[in-house]
């Protein structure tokens, strides 16, 4: 179950991305996670997803 608080979700992505995932698509598809919609969850904290570091910063 993925968090639905906006820090909470935060903290839970960027720890799948570091410690299973090499991508935010892949985590996305295997949690079966709306990545627009995870995206725009962040975007409202200023945070936004960097590929290179693979996380959202």
């Amino acid at each position: 179950m993925i968090p639905k608080d906006p820090v909470i979700l935060l903290s839970y992505i960027n720890t799948k991305l570091r410690d299973e995932y090499p991508s935010l698509t892949e985590l996305c598809a295997a949690l079966d996670a709306d990545q627009a919609a995870l995206e725009a969850a962040l975007a409202e904290l200023d945070y936004h997803y960097s590929p290179k570091q693979n996380q959202f910063v």
